[in-house]
């Protein structure tokens, strides 16, 4: 936890560089990070993922754009490839299996995309099928790869509709894995109504979902 003004501030320094696409002041406060002794997984889940984060909103917002998305993820992964190195060794255990996509008729991957960092940091092996991906794809995967979870990603009220057949299709040749769904149209209500495990309405709350479950699967 930060306990002291110096820390937040290397913090704010990390969000900062990830939201102004700046590398070279993302590395720079990664390593003040890591000598003010700051958890690397700290430095990256309370600096790195919030700009990215914001990233993500500005772009929603069209304050920012294409170019502005992969800069800040570029910024981003200069603060990892200092920080991950630094992670405990018993953090950096697999904790599961994921599959993940946009469906089919959809090609916003922006949320996906910042989940799926979020769940590689976190120490998931992630299998990441894209955007605009067919519904018998995210079946035939599932069954290919044994994934304790599948997530799926919609940001249009005509495509979100498909999810409801994958869900059904997965659960009737492996009840066992559980599935995620995300995205602005995408409720509680229905997730519980298509017989989906889970429902994010943003990446940390995917996050926090995922190790539940996956934990709730190891627990029988």
């Amino acid at each position: 936890m930060v306990t002291n003004s110096a820390e937040q501030e290397v913090l704010n320094e990390l969000r900062d560089g990830v939201i102004n696409y700046d590398e070279d002041s993302v590395r720079e406060a990664a390593k003040k990070a890591l000598d003010l002794n700051i958890a690397a997984k700290q430095a990256i889940f309370d600096g790195l993922i919030p700009g990215m984060v914001e990233v993500g909103r500005l772009y929603e917002e069209q304050e920012y754009f294409v170019p502005e998305i992969l800069m800040g993820a570029d910024a981003l992964y200069a603060g990892l490839d200092i920080l991950k190195p630094h992670i405990e060794d018993e953090d950096m255990s697999i904790k599961g299996t994921v599959i993940m996509g946009v469906v089919q008729g959809d090609v916003h991957d922006i949320g996906k995309n910042i989940v799926k960092m979020m769940f590689s940091v976190a120490g998931f092996e992630v299998h990441d099928l894209g955007r605009d991906v067919p519904l018998e794809k995210f079946v035939e995967e599932q069954l290919r790869t044994d994934s304790e979870m599948l997530c799926l990603s919609a940001m249009m009220t005509t495509t979100m509709v498909g999810m409801q057949e994958i869900i059904k299709k997965v659960k009737d040749k492996n009840p066992q894995c559980k599935i995620m769904i995300g995205g602005a149209p995408v409720s509680e209500d229905l997730a519980e109504k298509w017989g989906a495990d889970g429902f994010a309405k943003d990446a940390d709350n995917a996050l926090k979902e995922a190790i539940k479950m996956i934990e709730s699967l190891r627990h029988l």
